[in-house]
């Protein structure tokens, strides 16, 4: 399968997981209805946004996979015969909880999952409270539909997640996300974390010759503890080929899913012309397994 049409549907969330579903079931059934054959969702798509403050109650929300929501959105995969990239909050064990995204096949079967690796504790984004750093490395997941680089948000700022992922043969580089502004914040200042975060997942997709699907969410969350204005969730979800260049690009504050054609075959194309997997210095790259060179 070279030509794959891909869909990421980008909305704001209740507080209600099965509002949120109603909703996010609707636009798959939709997208495949356009011809989807891979539909990515956003990071934690069941409910808010919990990260912003740090209660121990939002434990509750998190589930065992397979659970509840696998056979949701398993039985949607197959009712419409598509690949779904799924982002839950998953409860391993009693105290051991990830932010795992699972791929589930067109059979309704999982295909695999993936739990993030890097994981931020900022102001706003308190992740270390609630997740343990994943341990199943940068593994592509196998699918109907090609080999799946799936990463989550934090980890899209990170070049070797998405190198690691390009050398094990992933054929795309996937990121649902939950990322926004501080209203803090001056326009100029939010224009450029924007600019950034655009720009460095184009770069991963340049520097691999693969394409890329990042899939934000949108609206303003409010910060339960009330110690900061919450966050505005700035969407402008896309889709790029290869080389950077759009296909599909979102808006900042619409429930919108957008749409590509992705012809896998011009990755073979573009790391002929650009052989970066043949030119690195892996023989002068001992201290990138460092945390800083003194």
């Amino acid at each position: 399968m070279s030509k794959l049409i891909v869909a990421a549907i980008q909305h704001s969330n209740s507080s209600d997981p099965k509002e949120n579903q109603t909703y996010i079931a609707q636009q798959i059934e939709s997208a495949s209805q356009a011809g989807a054959q891979l539909v990515v969702l956003q990071e934690l798509h069941q409910s808010l946004y919990f990260c912003q403050s740090e209660d121990t109650n939002q434990f509750d929300l998190a589930e065992t996979i397979p659970g509840p929501s696998t056979t949701f959105y398993g039985a949607l995969a197959k009712k419409h015969q598509v690949v779904i990239v799924t982002s839950l909050f998953e409860k391993r064990a009693p105290g051991l909880y990830h932010n795992t995204a699972v791929v589930l096949e067109k059979d309704g079967s999982i295909a695999g999952q993936y739990r993030k690796m890097h994981i931020p504790d900022d102001p706003g984004f308190y992740e270390k409270f609630y997740f343990t750093p994943g341990d199943m490395g940068f593994e592509p997941i196998n699918t109907s539909v090609g080999k799946l680089g799936v990463l989550v948000c934090w980890d899209q700022w990170f070049p070797e997640g998405a190198r690691l992922m390009a050398m094990a043969g992933a054929d795309l580089l996937i990121y649902p996300t939950a990322i926004g502004w501080d209203l803090d914040d001056d326009s100029a200042e939010q224009q450029r974390q924007l600019d950034a975060w655009v720009t460095v997942q184009r770069s991963h997709a340049i520097t691999n010759g693969l394409p890329v699907i990042s899939c934000n969410r949108i609206g303003h969350e409010v910060d339960p503890s009330r110690q900061t204005k919450g966050i505005q969730f700035w969407g402008n979800s896309f889709i790029a080929g290869p080389q950077g260049e759009f296909l599909a690009q979102s808006t900042s504050d619409k429930n919108e899913t957008i749409f590509a054609t992705i012809d896998k075959s011009r990755s073979e194309t573009v790391r002929r012309i650009w052989p970066y997997l043949r030119d690195r210095r892996i023989d002068h790259y001992q201290d990138l397994t460092k945390l800083f060179r003194d």
